[in-house]
């Protein structure tokens, strides 16, 4: 029996394409057979990713004894639902960001996970980069100073009719792009204190467009900007007293080999001195293939379920974005700043 984890895919659109391609060469995961509710479209998918087996059902799919975990890649209203059946089944699984749309629904999500014995994680996979891991180390051995600010961008400009700028789906530039930021902020900076939030929203629809402030323990301020409707901008800047870290495209982290670390000059105000860290100077990580980061969280999940182990992020994580984008929305709708407990 292959060592690898063999995945399987319950797939609408969004990021599967994406999981494919990323995991073709992955030496902990392969993914063996797709779920469509089309049959004819699954059969489509399978042929044209290399799938062995295509599923005219998601149910089928959870039956299917050769799977032992599951991608759900749905849209993003049905993602706790489908993650719960599949948990029930004895699949392990990732569900493709947001893992849910309320903090009550998450927790349902891994109450059946921890009564199947499976393991669940939410697919924010920036968080497993190398250069991501650098830049948190960084922070923890004080290279920037003490911790002041971050800012995290994501934005695109998506088209009208795309499921996620659809409410009804589960759309929204908050659920969606917003997934990144507010996941940065709570890496870099721990767990909110208190936030403010405002929402560009049209005709009863999804939040186009979203900004927010946070602050966080030890004095830390953080803001975001997400939007579906603007020019595209990724971007993450993590701030101390002595120095800056400056991470461009870094959910996707395409093309990336090295860090920007900038540290302050003599004074008197004297303009701040760039340094470039290796990210992967070994090659060990393979960041050079194409969507390697996606890659890289289902190498971290494969492993730790053939360990037995928990992966990087669980539960815990994934509840608190999940409170947090409550909290969130609550601010926006409600204009006022709403404290976290």
């Amino acid at each position: 029996m292959s060592s690898k984890v063999r995945w399987g895919l319950l797939v609408t659109g969004g990021y599967a394409d994406v999981a494919m391609r990323a995991n073709a060469a992955s030496r902990t995961t392969e993914f063996v057979a797709v779920a469509h509710d089309d049959a004819e479209q699954a059969r489509k998918y399978a042929d044209n990713h290399g799938l062995a087996r295509a599923h005219g059902s998601y149910e089928e799919l959870l039956a299917d004894d050769e799977v032992e975990a599951v991608f759900v890649a749905l849209h993003p209203v049905d993602h706790a639902e489908w993650a719960i059946r599949a948990l029930r089944a004895g699949k392990h699984v990732v569900v493709e960001k947001p893992l849910a749309l309320s903090a009550a629904d998450a927790e349902r999500v891994f109450d059946a996970a921890e009564e199947a014995g499976r393991l669940c994680a939410e697919g924010v996979f920036f968080r497993h980069h190398p250069r991501t891991l650098l830049a948190k180390r960084l922070v923890d051995e004080g290279r920037i100073g003490d911790l002041r600010y971050i800012y995290a961008a994501c934005t695109a400009s998506l088209p009208p009719d795309y499921f996620r700028r659809d409410r009804a789906l589960g759309g929204g530039g908050l659920l969606d792009l917003g997934a990144f930021t507010l996941a940065a902020i709570r890496l870099f900076g721990g767990t909110p204190e208190r936030v403010y939030g405002e929402e560009v929203r049209r005709d009863g629809g999804a939040d186009f467009n979203f900004s927010a402030q946070l602050r966080l323990p030890n004095d830390v301020l953080a803001q975001f900007e997400v939007g579906q409707e603007v020019c595209r901008g990724d971007t993450l800047h993590i701030v101390g007293t002595t120095g800056r870290l400056v991470l461009d495209d870094p959910w996707f982290s395409r093309d990336v080999s090295r860090l920007e670390l900038q540290t302050q000059g003599p004074p008197p105000h004297a303009d701040p001195v760039s340094e470039y860290l290796a990210v992967d100077p070994e090659g060990v990580h393979r960041c050079d293939e194409p969507y390697a980061v996606s890659r890289m969280q289902f190498d971290d999940v494969s492993r730790a379920v053939r360990a037995f182990a928990e992966p990087p992020y669980g539960r815990a994580d994934a509840l608190e974005q999940a409170r947090v984008m409550d909290a969130l929305f609550a601010s926006a709708a409600q204009a006022r700043v709403v404290a976290l407990s």
